[in-house]
């Protein structure tokens, strides 16, 4: 029980200090009818839907498959990065950040060893840390806590592209031009069969995290792809406002118990948790007009980088559900909390991903891999803060 606790204290640090959070708060404010409203359910039901449906694509290999077939077209140092950053680019602003760094890290990890550059694995793990986190601020999908904000705003998800493009299409031209400067066009050795290599599930190979924590219980892509792809666009109806979230949720939940019904035992459930706990504790906390008033001044007419700033204390997913309780000033809430995903390591939990892949594989390394990514942050973090600045 003990190591239990550990552990759960270990992995899901920030659930447990939102529901001792919660809890504390219950005291402040004994439990009511109004508590039935602290929880916005909308955000919670796309969120456990959009989860199922990528864990679905994860249990299946297909992301993997898809980076192996891509980069057994790249022949350069400076085209393997750009391949490997461009997979969690994109691939988060549709699978979410911490799913594109789950999956390709320690993918990028196995090529870089069997391409003979581990020496680079800390700066290219990074600069893909980077490539998640500013491709998933572009989309209502990309990060949990924009899902939130575009169903607490009811802002369409055009207008929602359009506040945070010139920052993720900036970011990108930047990831461009340092991967460009720094890797040069040196060959790399022969990658093989990188399906075999890095995708074959046999215990004497590497291992990636999703083959050796769930295996290829589910198959091999198929008929499945195309069954995941069409849940995976009713979520995104269902976002959009189209179709009725009931009918996403009966429509997710049924495929899968016919699908591949374990995958619900594999579901980050913490998130959909996280967020539950943060609305009771924030729903009280509302409800005592000294906090109230307090949190009101101190978000102030600076909203952005109040944003920003405590993004780096307790991460942005926190901050978003604090803030939104006491700021109506949605497009700067959205461009803070999407920009205060850069900088310290905690200021977006979906760069633990990549820390803890990196220093599990080198334990030796957590000093150098810190320095590394906080000051390539640092720097990503002052061009964006500058630009909205201009902007706005």
């Amino acid at each position: 029980m003990r190591r239990w606790l550990v552990n759960v204290a270990k992995n899901e640090t920030i659930l447990v200090v939102a529901a001792i959070l919660a809890l504390i708060s219950c005291f402040v404010v004994p439990p009511d009818d109004e508590y039935t409203m602290y929880i916005h359910a909308s955000t919670i039901s796309q969120l456990i839907c959009l989860m199922i449906v990528v864990c679905g694509f994860q249990r299946i290999g297909i992301f993997r498959i898809i980076g192996s077939r891509l980069l057994q077209r790249t022949s350069t140092m400076r085209g393997l990065v750009l391949t490997l950053v461009a997979l969690t680019f994109f691939s988060a602003m549709l699978i979410t950040n911490d799913v594109a760094l789950v999956t390709f890290v320690p993918f990028a990890i196995a090529v870089l060893i069997m391409a003979g550059q581990e020496d680079k694995t800390i700066l290219v793990a990074t600069l893909m840390t980077i490539g998640a986190n500013v491709g998933s601020m572009l989309t209502p999908v990309g990060n949990a806590h924009n899902l939130y904000l575009k169903a607490l705003t009811e802002m369409s998800t055009k207008r929602f592209i359009s506040i945070m493009a010139p920052y993720s299409f900036t970011a990108a031209i930047l990831l461009v031009i340092v991967i460009s400067v720094v890797f040069g066009s040196k060959p790399v050795g022969d990658l093989g069969d990188l399906e075999t290599g890095v995708l074959a599930p046999e215990r004497s190979k590497h291992q990636p995290d999703e083959i050796r924590i769930t295996g290829y219980g589910a198959g091999y892509g198929g008929w499945r792809t195309v069954i995941y792809s069409l849940l995976f666009i009713v979520c995104l109806l269902a976002v959009s406002g189209t179709i009725p979230l009931w009918a996403m949720c009966v429509i997710v939940v049924v495929s899968f118990l016919f699908t591949d019904r374990r995958v619900f035992k594999y579901v980050d459930w913490g998130l959909p948790l996280t967020f539950c706990m943060f609305f009771i504790f924030i729903g009280n906390m509302r409800r005592v007009p000294e906090f109230y008033e307090l949190a009101r001044t101190l978000v102030g007419s600076h909203p952005l980088e109040v944003a920003v700033a405590s993004s780096q204390v307790i991460s942005n997913v926190p901050t978003t559900i604090l803030l939104s309780s006491f700021c109506n000033q949605w497009r700067a809430l959205i461009i803070g909390t999407n920009l205060g995903g850069m900088g310290t390591l905690i200021a977006s939990m979906a760069s633990l991903v990549a820390y803890k892949n990196v220093t599990r594989q080198y334990p030796d390394k957590k000093g150098r891999y810190l320095a590394v990514y906080s000051a390539v942050n640092v720097l990503f973090l002052v061009v964006l803060l500058t630009l909205s600045w201009i902007i706005e």
